[in-house]
């Protein structure tokens, strides 16, 4: 059975944007994104809310020459996708599909039949995800900012006992926190 994975660079007050949606502050260094791409390469399928499948979708056509941004532009256009939305008529990825509705039994039978692993990305699809125990890892990536507000990274109003599996510290002050739900 494959692990639902929610992977998630927020602030240290635990935005993962600004009251304003920016989200600048949160892009990764060389050294962080090499890891990033190691915890990626496994991933089979990225389950998206249509924000972040929007923000992500920029992966489908980088032509960037940087090896670790290459790197996983490749990670990315090898996986499936699953946008979560009611407004999105149409994809600009290869490998994508859209659906409607969030529906935890759908994830669930997903988990049971995939090889690889899944993520969940989008703080809001992974909140719900959250909710529903359907997330079975969380990796986690502080970054040294305070944002003040914003979108929150975890959901409010859920509690779940984590169990912390591995922690790493980066030269740029961003830490790892690897948590089992």
């Amino acid at each position: 059975m494959a692990s639902l994975i929610y992977s998630a660079i927020a602030s240290l007050d635990g935005y993962v944007e600004d009251e304003h949606g920016n989200f600048d502050w949160a892009a990764p260094d060389e050294e962080v994104h090499a890891f990033v791409n190691d915890l990626e390469r496994p991933v089979g399928t990225y389950l998206y809310g249509r924000r972040m499948y929007e923000t992500m979708v920029y992966w489908e056509t980088d032509d960037d020459q940087a090896a670790v941004t290459r790197d996983f532009a490749e990670i990315w256009r090898a996986a499936d996708k699953v946008v979560y939305s009611r407004t999105l008529r149409t994809v600009s990825s290869e490998r994508t599909r859209i659906e409607r509705e969030f529906d935890a039994a759908a994830i669930r039978r997903l988990k049971e039949s995939s090889r690889s692993d899944i993520t969940i990305g989008g703080a809001e699809l992974a909140g719900h995800a959250i909710a529903e125990g359907l997330v079975d890892e969380c990796h986690l990536f502080p970054a040294p900012v305070l944002v003040g507000g914003g979108k929150r990274a975890l959901p409010a109003g859920v509690h779940a006992e984590l169990e912390l599996l591995d922690e790493r510290r980066f030269r740029s002050g961003v830490v790892y926190l690897h948590y089992r739900s």
